[in-house]
């Protein structure tokens, strides 16, 4: 199967908490960081998730926001330290590739952002997802 979605990270699910409609899943990435997905809990029937599980997180580069350093008193948990590589700019939009430990990601932010922001090659940054913009997908 080809995805569209080039953010792809793989990693190993250390807990899996279930509700009636939603699970939290957590995964440990392969770089050593921790993220959350918020995901149906038909999914993880589905994907036979459970703890140990191989999974990808998938997160769609419109999902990737950046920031440069972490934030604190916001419900995203999900903060990812890495540097710029490379970014790339249009009229409106701007794709900015980030190295993070054991990945890399890509962000689809806009040119004024990126501008305000600084944001160049060698920039430290961190990415910024909501669980519930991460899928899963079994290995």
């Amino acid at each position: 199967m080809t995805l569209s979605i080039r953010n792809q990270l793989p990693g190993t699910v250390t807990a899996v908490t279930a509700g009636e409609a939603m699970a939290s899943v957590k995964v440990r990435l392969d770089g050593g960081q921790n993220i959350t997905a918020a995901i149906t809990a038909d999914a993880v029937k589905d994907l036979g998730l459970a703890e140990g599980s191989s999974v990808k997180a998938l997160v769609k580069a419109t999902e990737v926001a950046l920031a440069t350093g972490p934030v604190e008193g916001i419900s995203i948990r999900n903060q990812l330290a890495g540097s710029v590589t490379e970014v790339s700019t249009g009229g409106a939009m701007g794709s900015v590739k980030v190295s993070v430990e054991g990945g890399e990601l890509t962000a689809a932010i806009t040119k004024d952002a990126v501008e305000d922001l600084g944001l160049r090659a060698g920039t430290s940054v961190v990415a910024l997802i909501k669980s519930t913009e991460i899928s899963l997908s079994a290995v």
